[in-house]
This record gives C-alpha cells, structure tokens and sequence, in this order.
C-alpha cells in the first residue's frame, strides 16, 4: 500500500524592511508639522478672531494715545525724531510691537494643542511610537512657528493705512525675522506645556507670562530713559530681543534714519545692539528651549 507524504513547504524568509531611525524621524516631524498647520488653516474663524486683538491695540489703543500724547505737545514724535529730524507718529511706532504680539500670542497659545492631545489620548498614541521623542517637540515648535509667522506677516497689509512704506527688501528681510520670534516664543510655550497636565493650568501660567513678556519687550513704549529695574526686566525678555530687529527694518524701510531707531530699540551699556545680534540671542534662546522641550518629552512615560 502506498503511501503519501505530506509535503511541508519550506517558509520562505521574508526580508524585513528596516526604516533609517533618522527617516522615520524627520517623517514624524512633518506630520506632526503638517497636522498642526492644517487645523490651523481649516479653523478660519480662530484665525480672523486671533486679528481682533492686535487690531484692537493698533487702532484703538494706538490712535487714542496718540492723540493724547500731541494734546501735551508733541510727545513722542518730536522726541523719538530729533534727533534725525524725522518725526514718527505712535502708531507707526507700535505697529511692529503689534505684530510682535500677534506672534507672541500665536505662539504660545499654540503650545496648547500639547496639553489637548494630552488630555484626549493622541499624545500617548506618538510617545509610544516607534519614533524619537525629539521629533514631537520639534514638530510641534515648527508647527506653532509657521502658524505665528503666518499671522504676523498678515498684519504687513496694514502698512500703507498707517503710514508706513514697505519695499520689497524689506518684507523679505521680515520673514525670517518674525520666524526666528515666532520659533523662540513657541518653544518657550512647548516646554510649559510638556509639564502642565491640564488645560486650565496651562492657560492661567500662560495669562500670568504673557501680559509681562508684551508690556516690557518695547511695544508699546522706546527701551530708553526706563527705571532701572524697568531696564534691567526688559533686557531678560526674549520677546524685545526679537521685536526690536522687526521695528528696525520696517522703520527704515519708511526712511526713518538708523540713529532714530537705535536709540528706540534695545541697548547695552549705552551700545545698540546689532540686528544679527539680537537674532543670534532670540535664535540661541530657541534652540535652549527647545532641548529643554525634548528632555522633558523623553522623561515621560
């Protein structure tokens, strides 16, 4: 009697695909890039209401003082101008200051979506991801960054209402300019929420850090002739380091002499301090917190 054999095939070796670590990561940061950005870009209405403040500021706040300061004589346009003999109106002054608050703003409200995933789950889904953590603080800074920079390049269409000229060279010399601010401010909102664990203590930190950092970074009001102490807190926040090179290049760009904005701006020891300077400080502080923001990501389970 015959009998049969089983034939058994052989399992043939599949070859495993291994994805470079460092592939997988810069693809994590672009979705994580992506997915922030998207929303941001889907949410119209966030995106006219964030305009309502700084506008605020701008028209309200700005032409009334400005009016108050002329019915005392002149005020600060003939003190910030004598001294090139160009007179600068309060508006035309703030107008950076309020792009630099809508940047401000932006950026660290942005942070907030950390604490939302958080709470929601999809933060634990990426940590226990086959990614380095590294890739989330960076995706997440580079998220809120664009999202800032976009928000504060919109208010440029304001220049000409105001009374300021903007050439070509200047616009382009002011996008990087607002994305080194923007990329500072949300890495410092990064680290702040990587260790807050609710939404309602991240908004009372952030209304407690906020309204400091825009009132002492010179938007509203020249560096110069402060209080000491007024001089010595406005030279520790990061946000008038960034705020200052803004002011700069749209002053001037309005032919506003250099030796008028230097003296507006921020100084050390009497010396103003070079535009790539304060660039190189607001970019410097970035970079700390944003190794700050991965060392806290990395301790977390």
């Amino acid at each position: 009697m015959a009998t049969e054999q089983a034939v058994v095939p052989a399992f043939e070796q599949v070859p495993v695909r291994r994805v470079d670590p460092r592939v997988a990561t810069l693809k994590a940061i672009y979705i994580i890039w992506y997915r922030d950005v998207l929303r941001y870009w889907r949410d119209r209405l966030r995106l006219v209401a964030s305009l309502a403040q700084p506008l605020l500021f701008l028209i309200v706040f700005g032409t009334g003082l400005s009016s108050a300061l002329r019915g005392v004589g002149g005020g600060f346009a003939g003190g910030a101008g004598a001294a090139g003999g160009t007179s600068i109106s309060y508006v035309q002054f703030i107008y950076p200051g309020i792009i630099g608050m809508a940047v401000l703003f932006t950026s660290i409200f942005s942070a907030m979506s950390i604490v939302w995933d958080r709470e929601f789950g999809f933060l634990k889904e990426i940590l226990v991801a086959p990614i380095d953590r590294s890739a989330i603080a960076i995706g997440k800074a580079l998220g809120g960054s664009t999202q800032a920079m976009v928000q504060g390049l919109i208010l440029l269409v304001l220049a000409p209402v105001i009374g300021v000229t903007l050439t070509p060279l200047a616009v382009i010399e002011l996008v990087p300019l607002v994305f080194v601010l923007a990329f500072a401010l949300t890495t410092l909102g990064v680290v702040l929420a990587s260790a807050m664990r609710s939404m309602q203590g991240f908004q009372a930190v952030m209304n407690f850090l906020m309204m400091p950092m825009f009132f002492l970074s010179g938007a509203l009001f020249p560096l110069s002739n402060l209080p000491p102490w007024m001089t010595v807190l406005t030279r520790l926040d990061p946000a008038g380091y960034g705020i200052d090179p803004i002011r700069r290049v749209i002053l001037q760009a309005s032919g506003i002499p250099a030796a008028v904005t230097d003296r507006l701006g921020m100084t050390i020891s009497g010396h103003a301090l070079s535009i790539l300077g304060e660039v190189g400080l607001v970019l410097f502080f970035g970079v700390v917190m944003l190794g700050i923001a991965i060392r806290t990501l990395q301790r977390q389970a």
